[in-house]
């Protein structure tokens, strides 16, 4: 039995699939907005202040092992209904909550763990979803854009593991934009067309980033929002960024002279 910590966005449909496929017995904690999994017999919609319902949910399941997908928002603490555990816990959220949505996905690893429940790999069950080291389309970068890469990658890995950014968009060896917590897509679309076009997006884990709970996700919108604009590819990590709809977003790529890379 696997417990499945839920959120938005596409990703919970493919664990969900894959593991119905494979036959394994699951149930969901519905952490949506709007309940999006409440027509399945298995979802049960909690809120993260009701710990002690929680953890008395995964526990009435035999459970010891859980997974985080999905884009979970960041609750207002004050309009939590807590139970007794949600009342000894609360401090820590509310304290995580100041740092961003990492360190409070952090903290409820750590809450999980004290009780003995283990948060696994978000891709366990879907290895196919994440890219070896290569490129992976018919156009390749040149010299300079390998080297615009390098430049891009190291400021990323200059940013606090503890904000919202996980990509940038890099241009003539110089950072152009900054993703903020509204996400990629947001941050393509805010920047001028003409600051832009010919740029490189390289989105990437943060560092110290916990690969459990929280892969960086592009998929075939991705590119299309890239493609309008005029960037010129995509730069993810190995074996750690999750790429939706994968073959038919490496079609597109081809089609329109984008290229991809893992590294």
């Amino acid at each position: 039995m696997i417990g499945l910590f839920l959120g938005e966005k596409n990703l919970p449909i493919e664990i969900i699939k894959k593991i119905e496929r494979k036959k394994i017995k699951y149930f969901i904690i519905d952490l949506t907005k709007n309940n999006k999994f409440k027509k399945n017999k298995n979802s049960f919609s909690i809120n993260i202040g009701k710990f002690g319902e929680i953890l008395k949910l995964i526990k009435s399941k035999k459970c010891n092992k859980v997974i985080f997908a999905g884009n979970i928002i960041k609750p207002k603490i004050s309009k939590l209904k807590l139970d007794l555990k949600g009342l000894f816990y609360i401090p820590r959220i509310v304290k995580a909550s100041k740092k961003g949505d990492a360190a409070i996905l952090k903290v409820l690893i750590k809450i999980l763990s004290e009780n003995k429940i283990k948060v696994i790999k978000l891709n366990t069950f879907n290895p196919e979803l994440t890219l070896k080291k290569g490129i992976y389309t018919k156009n390749k970068p040149t010299l300079l854009e390998k080297e615009e890469i390098l430049k891009g990658i190291k400021e990323l890995k200059k940013i606090n593991s503890f904000n919202h950014t996980q990509a940038v968009i890099i241009r003539d060896n110089k950072v152009i934009s900054r993703e903020t917590r509204k996400g990629t897509k947001e941050m393509i679309e805010s920047t001028p067309k003409s600051k832009i076009k010919k740029g490189i997006l390289i989105k990437l884990p943060k560092t110290k980033q916990d690969l459990r709970v929280d892969l960086p996700t592009i998929g075939i919108d991705t590119f299309k929002d890239c493609n309008k604009i005029g960037i010129k590819g995509i730069v993810v990590k190995s074996n750690q960024n999750i790429i939706l709809n994968k073959k038919l977003a490496i079609k597109y790529a081809n089609q329109n002279n984008l290229f991809l890379i893992a590294v």
